[in-house]
C-alpha cells in the first residue's frame, strides 16, 4: 500500500485552558448529521488531558466544521485511575449507544506514571459521555503492573474483540536517565464489550530488536477473513513510527512493517516521527488519520490510500 499526504488539519493555537496544546491520538466517528467528529486528546499547561473533538467534512477533511469549546469527557475524581488524564482510543456504535474506550492515565511514586482503560458511554451521538465506572475496565494483572490500555476493540458475529497494550513484567527500560515503559499488543474477547475478565491477553506481537521497546495504539480492521492492523513502534534511536501486521484469527499476526507505504516528512509538522494512526473509510476512500512530532505536539493530519487518488 501506498499513502499520500494531503495535510495537517488541526493544532490548537494556545487560546483554550483545557485544551492548550496537543491533539494526539485522532479516533474518528461519522455523526448522525453527515459530519466526521474525530475525538482528541488535549492538554492543557500541566500536560493533563482531557477529550474533545473536532468536526470535519468526511469528503475533504480539510475543512474543519466545529472544533469542541468543552470536554467531552474531563478528568476523573482524585485517587481514580483517570485522575491525571484522559485520552481516546477506540469507539463503536452499539443499540444506540457509543463506547468510548479510552486511556486514564495516575501518577506514580516510583514509576512515572500508570496507564489503564476506561469506558465511556454517551446517548446523544458524541456531545456528552458519562462514565460506566469509576474503575478501568482493564485493571492492573499480575505481570501487567503499570499499564493495560492502547486499546482497539471491534464487534464481530456478536463477540467483542480488543487489542490492547500491556506492559510486561520488566516493566522499564533507561535512556539518557529517562525511564522508558516496556509494553506489547495483547488480545482479549468480551460477550458485552464491558466486562473483559482479569485474565492476561495472548501475546499478538513480539520485538524485532533491542531498538523497539512498545507497541503503540493498535487500531485494527478486518476485510473479508483478514485482520488487519495498524500499530505504532516505539524505538529507542527514532521514536515513533507506524508498523503494519495482518492475521486470519486475530491472535497470531504477521508483522508486514515494510507495508505500510507512509513514513516521517523530510520536513514540517510530521518529520520526526509519525504515529497513532486510525483508518477511516468513506464512499471511495481510505484516510489515515495520525499524529507526528513530539506525539501530537504539532497536530493531528491525514493522508489518503493512493489506490482513492
Amino acid at each position: 500500500m501506498k499513502w499520500i499526504k494531503k495535510s495537517l488539519i488541526y493544532v490548537p493555537d494556545g487560546s483554550s485552558g483545557w485544551a492548550k496544546t496537543t491533539a494526539t491520538l485522532p479516533t474518528p466517528y461519522l455523526r448522525k448529521d453527515g459530519s466526521l467528529r474525530v475525538f482528541l486528546g488535549f492538554l492543557d499547561d500541566f500536560n493533563i488531558g482531557r477529550i474533545g473533538y473536532v468536526d470535519i467534512d468526511p469528503e475533504n477533511p480539510k475543512v474543519i466544521y466545529k472544533v469542541s469549546s468543552q470536554p467531552v469527557l474531563n478528568i476523573g475524581e482524585e485517587g481514580a485511575f483517570d485522575d491525571n488524564g484522559v485520552v481516546p482510543l477506540s469507539i463503536i456504535e452499539y443499540e444506540n449507544k457509543l463506547f468510548l474506550y479510552y486511556v486514564g492515565f495516575q501518577k506514580g511514586v516510583k514509576v512515572p506514571y500508570y496507564m489503564f482503560c476506561g469506558l465511556a458511554i454517551s446517548e446523544d451521538d458524541g456531545d456528552t459521555f458519562y462514565r460506566h465506572s469509576k474503575a478501568p475496565i482493564l485493571d492492573r494483572t499480575n505481570n501487567e503492573l503499570f499499564a493495560r490500555c492502547g486499546v482497539s476493540v471491534i464487534r464481530d458475529a456478536n463477540i467483542w474483540e480488543m487489542w490492547y497494550v500491556g506492559s510486561i513484567k520488566e516493566g522499564w527500560v533507561y535512556k539518557d536517565d529517562k525511564r522508558l515503559p516496556l509494553y506489547q499488543i495483547k488480545y482479549l474477547e468480551s460477550q458485552d464489550g464491558i466486562n473483559w475478565g482479569f485474565v492476561e491477553g495472548k501475546n499478538c506481537l513480539n520485538f524485532k530488536n533491542n531498538d523497539e521497546h512498545g507497541f503503540g495504539r493498535p487500531f485494527v480492521i478486518k476485510e473479508g477473513n483478514v485482520y488487519k492492523m495498524f500499530y505504532s513502534i516505539r524505538t529507542l534511536s527514532k521514536g515513533y513510527r507506524i508498523g503494519y501486521g495482518e492475521s486470519l484469527d486475530g491472535v497470531s499476526w504477521k508483522r508486514l512493517d515494510e507495508q505500510i507505504g507512509i513514513d516521517v516528512s523530510k520536513e514540517g509538522w510530521d518529520s520526526e516521527m509519525i504515529c497513532y494512526s486510525a483508518i477511516f473509510k468513506y464512499n471511495n476512500k481510505t484516510y489515515i488519520f495520525y499524529n507526528g512530532n513530539r506525539l501530537g505536539r504539532t497536530g493531528f493530519g491525514y493522508a489518503i490510500l493512493e489506490e482513492n487518488t
